[in-house]
């Protein structure tokens, strides 16, 4: 296995390494950790070792953190060591124990980097193996994945900087090894239960299978491989699809409606544009079905909302400060890049100062619109060429390029211009001029305030 383990290296790691910068080996104590952690050594690699004490197993995980620091002594290797209480992290994130486990270890190795000179370059090398990577493939296959999810685990993940140098090696062979040349290592009593969800399938489902299929394990991972060459082909054709359809403009991304619905396969191209933003594959109907829903429709994420504007399907932050499109689905209070937007409904009629035109500059600018006439939800959006509406007093319409310019509005200040939208319709400039069609009358029976302050 060393020599096996040498070239596998050297063929693929070795061009990895910096003067000066060693590996940061993250050790457990285990077989698979502590194997690696020799053939290191033996193979002459400059690494570091980082242990993490997560305190699940009383006495047991205190035994695990022992042995690291014995060993890491013993062969003269630098080592951190990190005690948490992960039960009270888990409680307090709301995540599953092994998800905890995982944001804890992968957070303190960054901060590890971050704190440390002689680490700022380093890679992290973990001891995942060929059955690890097995295991993972089916999880997410079971649970439901794309053609990335199938991969399992990858070799080298440049973004976060981590490898994984035992992933051709099966469990066994590993533990073999350490039989073998006598070396020892700390046995997890937690992989025998069958508690969470990657050991059932260690420890039920793959071994089950193996009766019907005995080289099930050696077949998985031949898939894996070819797997991970069909992604790569994957990856090329969805680029070249995702070239045609994506607009960026600043955080957000604009797509023509009408080339995402004749894009094929649709399903699969919907879900490559959305994944990116948060959205989950449960979701990829409802986005389809948003393409043919009319104008200011909209679905979100965590993290983004899609809008369907017209002709086009815009992804945008909810982060209204980081959008130039931002959805108002009622009354209330819209802080935005550029000001803050006060929108409030009321029955008595005020006086309003839409006929105090042209306006001096003023900070804040109250105008009042017929609630009445307003269909939510409305749309705030920076104006854009094409953009035409009734200034209040005309009873025809205008460009509002024409009218920025008769306003004699630098660049800069044009920029800044804002434009409030209700089904397809512009019912306000802000702070400049409302919409004509959208005034108060004699008839109105409640008012929609709009106050802008701008930023």
């Amino acid at each position: 296995m060393l020599a096996r383990f040498q070239h596998h290296w050297h063929s693929h790691f070795a061009r990895l390494q910096k003067p000066g910068r060693p590996f940061l080996l993250a050790m457990s104590g285990g077989a698979d950790s502590t194997v690696l952690a020799v053939l290191l050594q033996y193979t002459g690699i400059d690494f570091c070792v980082a242990h993490v004490n997560y305190q699940l197993r009383g006495e047991e995980s205190n035994r695990d953190e022992a042995f690291v620091a014995t060993f890491c002594k013993k062969h003269s290797i630098k080592c951190w060591i990190k005690r948490i209480d992960t039960q009270q992290y888990k409680e307090a994130s709301g995540l599953s124990t092994q998800v905890a486990a995982r944001n804890i270890r992968y957070d303190w190795f960054d901060q590890l980097r971050k704190d440390n000179d002689e680490l700022a370059e380093s890679w992290v090398i973990t001891a995942h193996h060929a059955n690890d990577a097995i295991e993972t493939s089916a999880m997410q296959f079971f649970r439901g994945t794309g053609l990335e999810g199938l991969k399992g685990i990858v070799p080298i993940h440049s973004e976060k900087k981590i490898i994984r140098p035992l992933l051709p090696y099966f469990r066994e062979e590993i533990e073999e090894f350490a039989f073998h040349n006598s070396i020892e290592f700390v046995k997890d009593s937690s992989n025998d239960t069958d508690d969470y969800t990657r050991n059932f399938f260690r420890n039920q489902l793959l071994p089950s299978v193996k009766k019907v299929f005995p080289r099930v394990e050696q077949n998985l991972l031949a898939n894996l491989n070819r797997f991970s060459e069909a992604a790569i082909l994957y990856k090329q054709a969805v680029e070249k699809h995702l070239k045609k359809l994506l607009h960026w403009k600043g955080n957000e991304c604009h797509i023509p409606v009408l080339l995402w619905q004749k894009s094929k396969p649709l399903h699969t191209i919907t879900w490559e544009i959305i994944a990116p933003f948060h959205f989950s594959a449960d979701q990829i109907p409802e986005v389809v079905k948003l393409l043919s829903a009319e104008s200011s429709s909209f679905i979100q994420s965590d993290s983004h909302r899609i809008i369907k504007n017209r002709n086009w399907m815009i992804i945008a932050p909810l982060a209204n400060e980081a959008a130039d499109n931002i959805l108002i689905e009622k009354p209330g209070v819209i802080h935005f890049s550029d000001g803050k937007l006060e929108l409030s409904l009321g029955q008595e009629l005020l006086s309003s100062l839409q006929d105090d035109y042209p306006r001096p500059h003023e900070t804040t600018i109250i105008e009042y619109l017929d609630a009445g006439a307003v269909k939510f939800p409305l749309l705030l959006r920076k104006w854009k060429a094409g953009d035409y509406f009734y200034p209040l007093g005309m009873t025809k319409k205008k460009k509002l390029a024409k009218f920025l310019i008769d306003l004699k509005l630098s660049k800069t200040e044009k920029e800044k211009v804002w434009i409030l939208e209700s089904d397809n319709k512009i019912i306000a400039v802000l702070g400049k001029r409302i919409d004509h069609r959208f005034r108060c009358l004699a008839t109105t029976t409640q008012q929609l305030a709009i106050t802008f302050t701008a930023g």
